[in-house]
């Protein structure tokens, strides 16, 4: 069983930047993908970004270019830069950790992102 706490969440302005960070109670180093997804309100939970443990990553078109992930394998953190936020972009963001082999999968209790003027 492995925790992740997500922090960094908040008010911002549209255009602005947030940065937000997952803490995991172990290693993540042994994880296959670490990730970021979003749920608004009345709509399913979507994914933001991964980063695999070969450091490859992958985003959605909705925020490639805007949002980038990165980990620390060292801390065990993950992060979220988020530029030139949008309002659409606000949602509850949620870390998310999975192993393929067993397969596992791991959930942060998320923080609230809100773009608004």
């Amino acid at each position: 069983q492995v925790h992740l706490v997500e922090s960094g969440g908040g008010l911002v302005q549209p255009g602005g930047s947030l940065r937000l960070s997952c803490a995991a109670s172990q290693s993540i180093f042994s994880f296959n993908v670490m990730g970021w997804y979003r749920q608004a309100p009345g709509k399913e939970r979507e994914l933001v970004a991964t980063s695999t443990s070969f450091g490859i990553t992958n985003y959605p078109d909705s925020v490639k270019g805007r949002f980038t992930i990165s980990r620390d394998n060292a801390k065990n953190m993950v992060y979220l830069q988020m530029n030139s936020l949008k309002p659409e972009d606000t949602a509850v963001y949620y870390c998310n950790a999975q192993k393929y082999v067993p397969p596992v999968d791991y959930w942060g209790q998320g923080t609230q992102v809100t773009v608004s003027s």
